[in-house]
């Protein structure tokens, strides 16, 4: 099978996976009584991500080789996740948060450095076969995208949004991933190589903080990192929000928060195939600055609009933002991470970029996105409009502050 083709279904099956929960496990949440806790599941992905990523990184460039980990995380992770929903099952609003949340944790815990591990196996087979992953990789990535709306929509129109079996399809694609990664091309080790105390612990890739460029990337990835899980966390439950309202209770948006909120991807997909003209003709710091403000939008829109005839456009728009959003910051910072380090250290540097954003910038993000939800609700209403402000004055600032600091050769990529 075709080289492109195989790593496209990689792709599919690795956030086809993430899909099926990410943004709507908030509704089923609150529909078992732990609204108030949302925001600790989604900073656990952000936890896990501070240390499992750089972890499974160093072991994929020493060790295991990347595909093969890449399949026995996910293996593992469908497990915990089918744990996760028998229990919900057996127990319903009775269940236990501090029994949901560990068996929730475990899952992401093997799950969150399959991101970092499927970027690493894609760009050393590309590698290997003599491609040029800034051109070849985004095309690829598409296709992570469409599995993860596929998900989204087959879980919104099974109606398993608002229940635990959202977290059993997750761990079928999981499983079937485990699976596919048997035929997928073979990633070397290390292995052979007489390695120093430092190199076998993987601290070479904390060594790229010592060049000023790379330190200023990776901290702003962090600041810019606390954007990524707000509205997976919290702009399901906010539309669903407006069901308490007749004008909007029967809107679409409202009865199908989920695929609406999918338009979000669908942008993704297309933004994705953007960014090698990008990344070529712009460079990373016009990429990433085009991100930051992309998120001020995507934040403001969202506390203008309504489920209304006219509001509903409003969101429609911030959802095509969030392409942009996304895309210019994620991939195009993994594919400057790739460009800028040594091969030899790929995993580890990888698993570094993921420390930083899905790590502790998602993790602070999380977090203080719950308490900035928490203050603006009093007796169970919400004013959803100040939280989106709030958040959208915080990436102005990011954005504004990047602008200024971060000074970056014009050619951090190679070009045609």
């Amino acid at each position: 099978m075709n080289l492109k083709i195989r790593l496209s279904v990689m792709n599919y099956l690795e956030f086809a996976v993430w899909g099926a929960y990410l943004t709507c496990m908030s509704i089923y949440l609150g529909n078992i009584g732990m609204a108030s806790h949302i925001g600790s599941f989604f900073a656990m992905q952000g936890i896990v991500s501070i240390f499992m990523p750089a972890l499974m990184g160093i072991v994929a460039d020493r060790w295991v080789p990347a595909q093969r980990l890449l399949g026995f995380c996910h293996l593992i992770a469908g497990l915990f996740m089918f744990a996760t929903a028998w229990y919900g099952h057996t127990e319903g609003t009775n269940a236990s948060f501090a029994i949901l949340f560990t068996l929730y944790s475990l899952s992401v815990a093997f799950y969150m450095p399959t991101l970092a591990l499927s970027n690493s196996v894609a760009y050393f087979s590309l590698s290997q076969a003599g491609m040029d992953t800034v051109k070849d990789f985004p095309p690829i990535r598409v296709f992570g995208t469409v599995g993860f709306i596929c998900t989204m929509w087959l879980v919104d129109i099974l109606g398993f949004k608002s229940t635990e079996m959202q977290f059993v399809v997750s761990g079928i694609l999981g499983v079937v991933l485990f699976l596919y990664t048997f035929t997928l091309p073979n990633c070397k080790t290390n292995s052979g190589k007489v390695m120093s105390m430092r190199e076998a612990l993987g601290l070479d890739a904390f060594a790229l903080f010592k060049q000023k460029k790379m330190a200023i990337f990776f901290i702003f990835s962090m600041l810019l990192g606390v954007s990524l899980q707000i509205t997976n966390g919290f702009a399901t439950p906010f539309i669903e929000s407006f069901k308490n309202m007749p004008e909007f209770a029967e809107s679409f948006g409202v009865q199908h928060s989920v695929i609406l909120y999918s338009l979000s991807q669908v942008s993704e997909t297309l933004c994705i195939l953007m960014i090698p003209f990008f990344m070529k003709r712009y460079g990373i710091k016009n990429v990433m600055l085009i991100a930051m403000f992309a998120w001020v939008l995507r934040f403001g829109l969202l506390g203008v609009g309504d489920p209304g005839n006219v509001g509903v456009w409003l969101w429609v728009l911030s959802m095509i933002v969030y392409g942009v959003a996304f895309d210019f910051f994620n991939i195009s910072g993994s594919l400057f991470v790739d460009n800028s380090t040594d091969p030899k250290m790929r995993s580890s540097a990888q698993g570094l970029f993921m420390l930083m954003t899905n790590g502790i910038g998602a993790t602070v993000g999380s977090l203080a996105a719950q308490e900035v939800v928490s203050t603006n609700t009093i007796n169970g209403v919400t004013n959803w409009s100040a939280c989106w402000y709030t958040f959208a004055g915080y990436a102005l600032f990011v954005g504004i502050s990047f602008a200024i600091i971060f000074r970056p050769k014009k050619t951090e990529l190679p070009t045609e």
